[in-house]
């Protein structure tokens, strides 16, 4: 399908249509006040929320990488986790293309950007919240743009041999703006490489409105494979690879993530007593089951 014909997306209003096809999506449950609606089509799942103009400002604050709830308690202590998962993907990356330049969307504080750069990319990152974009220029002296995607001069660049969207994608306010910004920094034959979610997993379908990736108003899509697949084709892009990252997460983002899904309830007490023990700075492996990534390469 061109991109020109596919279902229009001038922001992520209170509807019942999917953003992805354009099915008549139907309601699932309520999850922190928020409408979660399901697509019995392609599987996508999305919040029907009408999004206001200063809702990256306010969703992605300061606050969003140090005051926990549904982002970190503190960003910057992860520093040596997300570099390490950023030259993991460059090793991915190797297997499939050459080394070349690459566009991070969502940099926050460069720490993904600077494991690409390590491995040889050519990287230019894009974080709105001007705090973690300024630390990625200051601290790794990364050249980081304090902009969003959907924002992003399409002009003052030339085209990437590969966009990044790592735990970006399900954020978009603006799901179709995005894909067309990417499309255009993507050169002809160049690739996206996209980790998010996936709505069909073993522990998301077990797990139901529980499952921690319920987190609106930060988290707006949750992809199946067959949503995002989809998707990517309305922009010529094609499955060069799938997988499963190997994830570790701190102790303290464990514990943030389960006080903002299960608040002050039975539930959420117990789950805060049953890992009050655990170290903040512990790593813990990811079993990742819910998680996948996708290489896509732009085929027109």
């Amino acid at each position: 399908m061109d991109q020109r014909t596919t279902p229009a997306s001038p922001s992520l209003a209170a509807t019942s249509s999917c953003p992805v096809c354009g099915t008549p999506a139907t309601p699932m449950f309520r999850a922190h006040d928020f409408d979660i609606l399901g697509c019995g089509d392609c599987l996508h799942q999305f919040v029907a929320l009408a999004v206001s103009r200063d809702h990256v400002s306010t969703t992605y604050d300061d606050a969003y990488f140090s005051g926990g709830g549904a982002g970190y308690a503190d960003y910057l202590a992860e520093e040596a986790l997300l570099q390490r998962s950023g030259r993991q993907y460059a090793m991915l990356l190797a297997r499939h293309l050459r080394v070349g330049r690459l566009l991070d969307v969502g940099s926050a504080a460069g720490f993904v950007l600077a494991g690409f750069v390590d491995r040889g990319w050519r990287g230019t990152g894009l974080e709105p919240n001007a705090r973690m974009a300024e630390h990625a220029r200051s601290v790794l002296s990364l050249d980081v743009r304090t902009t969003t995607l959907e924002e992003f001069d399409t002009t003052s660049e030339e085209p990437f041999d590969v966009v990044s969207m790592i735990q970006v994608i399900a954020h978009f306010h603006n799901l179709r703006t995005a894909m067309d910004q990417a499309r255009a920094l993507t050169r002809p034959g160049g690739h996206w490489l996209i980790e998010t979610w996936d709505n069909q997993s073993w522990t998301a379908r077990l797990l139901g409105r529980h499952w921690h990736e319920y987190s609106p108003p930060s988290v707006l899509h949750i992809f199946s494979r067959a949503s995002l697949v989809r998707l990517a084709a309305d922009y010529g892009m094609t499955p060069v690879a799938f997988g499963r990252p190997r994830k570790r997460i701190s102790g303290a983002h464990v514990k943030s993530l389960l006080a903002y899904k299960f608040g002050d309830d039975v539930v959420g007490r117990l789950e805060r007593q049953a890992i009050r023990a655990v170290p903040d700075r512990m790593i813990l492996p990811y079993p990742a089951e819910d998680l996948f990534w996708v290489l896509l390469r732009r085929d027109r």
